[in-house]
């Protein structure tokens, strides 16, 4: 079987893109891990299929699969690619979609290559968290914003020990049993972050994590005090804004605003 796909990124975070509204495309942990194998494959963080919705929640709907394989319920910087998909394959004209996913429906906003995307509510935040590392203790902060994210702060995100805390951190029994992704993130001046994120399901770093920027700037506007919007600039050298309201440690109306490219569009066998 033949697959036609669209390469996509989103602020170095990559994806293939394909169209499935049929459902004929069946993809296994083998196939996706294939497909996903920048060697042997097309290479990306993830892989994303357009459905039609059939709950009647939403316009469209998604099946994302992260890089390992496993099923993956959100993704920020997935889902801003996935707008400008829909467009262009659909001749979607209005400038405002949505769509479901496992953490929930997703409104999608596209302006040229910038999307915003507005995020479900986050959920589970807890600040301080003392955790046992191999370095020593160290204060992690954790939240849910689609997708469990731990946050540390350091004080040159250059120098992080993102390859030996990340996985470290990723199985701590504290986030078991699914585990979490991992953020370090180091504050630049009032307003402005940066970001590097290891990524669950990707089992390593990535050039960028939506949810987990959303993640790692609520978590800071809480510790700094900080007012929306905070900017992020993520490993690829990128960008990305997350807006907000906040009354003390609750959220709501999270939107995340970034680009949305093309790459390229091929076919491959499965």
């Amino acid at each position: 079987m033949e697959l036609q796909f669209w390469k996509m990124n989103g602020a170095g975070n990559d994806f293939i893109l394909f169209d499935n509204r049929t459902g004929e495309v069946k993809l296994d942990p083998a196939r996706i891990q294939r497909l996903c194998d920048r060697h042997r494959g097309v290479g990306a963080d993830g892989i994303i299929g357009l459905r039609c919705c059939t709950s009647g929640r939403a316009d469209w709907a998604w099946e994302f699969y992260n890089r390992d394989g496993s099923c993956g319920e959100m993704c920020g910087n997935g889902a801003r690619c996935f707008a400008r998909y829909v467009q262009r394959v659909t001749g979607w004209e209005r400038p405002s979609l949505s769509f479901e996913t496992l953490a929930g429906v997703v409104r999608a906003h596209l302006e040229d290559s910038q999307v915003t995307v507005d995020l479900t509510p986050p959920t589970d935040l807890r600040l301080g968290l003392r955790l046992a590392l191999s370095t020593g203790p160290a204060e992690v902060h954790a939240i849910n914003t689609g997708v469990p994210h731990a946050v540390l702060f350091v004080s040159n995100a250059d120098q992080a020990a993102v390859g030996t805390l990340g996985p470290e951190l990723r199985w701590h029994p504290q986030f078991a049993p699914r585990g979490t992704n991992v953020n370090f993130v180091q504050v630049l001046v009032p307003g402005q972050i940066r970001v590097r994120t290891f990524e669950r399901g990707v089992e390593g770093e990535t050039l960028a994590c939506g949810t987990g920027v959303t993640a790692s700037a609520l978590v800071t506007a809480v510790l700094q005090g900080w007012g929306s919007p905070i900017r992020v600039q993520v490993r690829s050298g990128d960008l990305l804004e997350v807006r907000f309201r906040r009354r003390d440690s609750e959220f709501s109306d999270v939107q995340l605003s970034g680009p949305a490219e093309f790459v390229f569009e091929g076919r491959i066998e499965l």
